[in-house]
């Protein structure tokens, strides 16, 4: 082979290469995230749309979590939550996690500062201890401090604004993960506030604000409910989205900062 012609394909090559990490890199930024209506199965349920809407990875990924997941919620006793280490871009640098025993029995008050406005919260201790026990260790830690909602959808099968990353890439958490519950029968109404998660038993810090009647499976744990705020949240949906991924979601134009979550009697 003539020199000339090795160098163009040694060139070629390298740019393959490239591409392939670029892709790659895409392809990883979309592994924790909710699936929105422009990609998903549309399937028509009582005159309404309803999108699919999963926050998974590749089907081997997702088996994989499935099994570890289940294998180490087992550890869980009874009245008592597992939060088992994962790895987790932003992870809190202390490797702390919430007490195994809930501290939350019933209704607790949060507030939820934005650079946008207020959002007031009631999480359920009853039904979603768990949930409810790690969403007041990370605000009371701080953890999504000078944090910003990374993702908005404002499809008709799927209106939420998702927030909890500290990274902002949708891959962010906080080193640990934690089971599903209270998702037997779960509707995802307008004012429900609900946990992402990367496929079953892997909730983490992320979690998502509907602010419109919203048709999913009940795969998501409902954790709480807006109690004031629907209106920042309108406001945000109203002036759309900067970039929509393939999915036709992604991070909203007015970005949403968020600057405190505080516990009531905290």
């Amino acid at each position: 082979m003539a020199a000339k012609d090795r160098k163009k394909q040694l060139a070629r090559q390298r740019y393959e290469r490239q591409q392939a990490r670029r892709e790659a890199e895409q392809a990883r930024a979309r592994n924790l995230r909710i699936v929105g209506a422009a990609v998903a199965a549309v399937v028509v349920i009582g005159g309404g749309s309803a999108a699919a809407f999963a926050l998974n990875k590749d089907d081997k990924k997702k088996d994989d979590a499935k099994a570890s997941a289940t294998a180490d919620q087992s550890k869980a006793k009874p009245g008592e939550c597992a939060y088992n280490a994962s790895q987790d871009q932003g992870a809190l640098k202390d490797g702390s996690k919430p007490s195994v025993k809930p501290a939350y029995a019933g209704a607790v008050k949060a507030t939820v500062k934005t650079s946008q406005g207020d959002i007031g919260l009631t999480l359920d201790g009853a039904k979603a201890p768990c949930a409810t026990n790690s969403f007041a260790f990370l605000a009371n830690k701080k953890f999504w401090d000078a944090s910003h909602c990374h993702r908005l959808s404002t499809g008709t099968g799927l209106q939420m604004l998702q927030c909890g990353d500290p990274t902002g890439t949708g891959q962010g958490g906080p080193g640990y993960k934690f089971a599903n519950e209270n998702t037997t029968g779960a509707k995802y109404t307008a004012g429900t506030l609900a946990m992402a998660n990367a496929g079953p038993d892997t909730n983490g810090s992320q979690f998502f604000l509907v602010y419109g009647d919203s048709q999913l499976s009940p795969d998501y744990t409902v954790f709480g409910k807006i109690t004031s705020g629907m209106d920042v949240l309108s406001k945000v949906a109203k002036a759309g989205i900067a970039k929509a991924g393939d999915d036709g979601t992604g991070e909203p134009k007015k970005k949403v900062t968020i600057e405190d979550v505080a516990i009531a009697g905290k």
